[in-house]
């Protein structure tokens, strides 16, 4: 939707002149009404709903040429805005209906019908811009780097013994040609699976690549030295040292959202 609960752009779509300016009267008493927009036959209004998008449309239905109903089916009822059907003739009400109207108003009118009508839309939209907001919430959340899917234990075999990491322990890993190796702490771990594999199964919120050979836990990393050529070296939380090479520091800087 374009626009908020309290902002609302309407066009109105009569082939009668003082049908538009009473409609364009009434509607200008309403504050949240910031735009009116006028169509005096149903190509016209096709036209400036595809390049507009008005929020709220109140259409005739009687109109040479195109009419409402005709409005209706080359947009698209799917497509189409909040529809409030105007007619003088009361046996178009069913196939208003029919045609998903938000509301259908009676020729002549008065303030009382049209405040009826207006409320009814305004909530409408609300509803509307709720849901809407609650599927973008949805497909953002979606779309951000999430524990789901990812790795959270690592099972390593020693001696014969197998134990279970939580990767949120493990410092750095290096690439030992068709294992790795995880630093946990003082202590090393070897684990068959190549870097680039087990890089895909971690969290990339926690997990970055800074070598062609080495992964690091960012939260595991207490200093960062420069060295030549762009490089650093990364001193972690026990002790241990990682080269963080001039490839791969943009990575690392994407993630901590600063350069260094």
């Amino acid at each position: 939707m374009n626009a908020s609960p309290a902002s609302i752009r309407a066009l109105i779509v009569d082939d009668e002149a003082p049908a538009r300016l009473l409609l364009k009267d009434l509607l200008a008493k309403d504050d949240e009404v910031v735009a009116i927009y006028e169509a005096d036959n149903g190509e016209e209004a096709v036209r400036l709903i595809q390049e507009e998008k008005p929020d709220l449309v109140l259409l005739d239905i009687q109109m040479p040429g195109l009419d409402g109903l005709g409005v209706v089916e080359a947009v698209g009822p799917e497509v189409m805005p909040l529809t409030v059907f105007v007619t003088a003739f009361d046996r178009h009400a069913v196939r208003a209906f029919e045609a998903n109207a938000l509301d259908y108003i009676l020729k002549p009118f008065g303030d009382d019908r049209m405040q009826s009508m207006l409320s009814r839309a305004k909530g409408r939209l609300q509803q509307i811009q709720m849901e809407s907001f609650g599927q973008r919430l949805m497909r953002a959340m979606a779309q951000l780097p999430g524990t789901e899917g990812y790795q959270e234990r690592i099972a390593v075999k020693t001696n014969g013994i197998t134990r279970f990491l939580t990767v949120t322990q493990i410092d750095w890993i290096e690439a030992a040609g068709a294992y790795v190796t995880l630093h946990v702490g003082d202590k090393e771990f070897l684990h068959r699976r190549s870097l680039a594999s087990l890089l895909l199964k971690l969290d990339p919120r926690l997990f970055v690549r800074v070598h062609r050979s080495a992964i690091v836990n960012i939260e595991s990393i207490v200093q960062l030295e420069p060295l030549s050529h762009g490089e650093f070296e990364a001193t972690m939380r026990h002790g241990g040292h990682l080269r963080v090479s001039r490839t791969y520091r943009s990575l690392l800087e994407r993630r901590l959202g600063e350069s260094l």
